[in-house]
């Protein structure tokens, strides 16, 4: 595998397909998000890997500073940025946060993302692979990888979608697509991991 990783090394998905630069998640940069578990651009610990690199599939904390008072609910999306394999970079998690179910105001412990256990206020989506928080697992020997923790404050909840099931149920990049809610802001860290 690692002769793999080192022959795309220089394959990675282009910066436009990026969650980040999706014209309906288009708001300003004022949400600060912060871990206990990790600094931006700096390593996160292996327990927040996969399980087939050795990690527990673990998310790691998140807090976000005070939305905006009208903000109905938080999107909150986990891209890798480096995959080589697709031109859009995998989706590792994504949920909707009601901030008013929530254990902590502006906060997700660790593990509140696990598919078998959500948190409190945490309504996870499908993702591009798994279903809950799935931890890094790069190709070993293609490099150091990016995963982006972002956060939405959406002025309308997606939960109240007329076709709420099929709505929920969408592949990512279907759902980015279809969102017709007015996103107030966002805010987001960086994560990085190397095999």
């Amino acid at each position: 595998m690692a002769l793999l990783g080192a022959l795309l090394r220089n394959r990675r998905p282009h910066e436009r397909h990026h969650a980040w630069n999706h014209p309906r998640l288009t708001a300003p940069d004022t949400i600060e998000v912060t871990s206990r578990d990790f600094t931006h651009e700096h390593p996160l610990d292996l327990r927040h890997a996969g399980k087939r690199v050795g990690g527990e599939n673990l998310s790691p904390h998140l807090a976000w500073s005070e939305p905006p008072p009208a903000t109905a609910e938080l999107l909150l999306l986990v891209e890798d940025l480096d995959a080589p394999l697709g031109s859009r970079p995998p989706v590792h998690c994504m949920a909707i946060i009601d901030p008013a179910g929530l254990q902590t105001p502006n906060e997700l412990p660790a593990g509140a993302l696990s598919k078998d256990d959500p948190a409190p206020g945490v309504t996870l989506l499908r993702p591009t692979i798994g279903r809950g928080y799935v931890g890094p697992e790069p190709l070993k020997g293609h490099g150091e990888h990016r995963y982006v923790f972002q956060i939405y404050a959406l002025g309308d909840s997606l939960l109240n979608h007329p076709d709420r099931d099929a709505f929920l149920k969408s592949r990512p990049r279907a759902l980015l697509d279809s969102i017709g809610s007015r996103v107030l802001a966002r805010g987001r860290i960086t994560g990085t991991h190397e095999r």
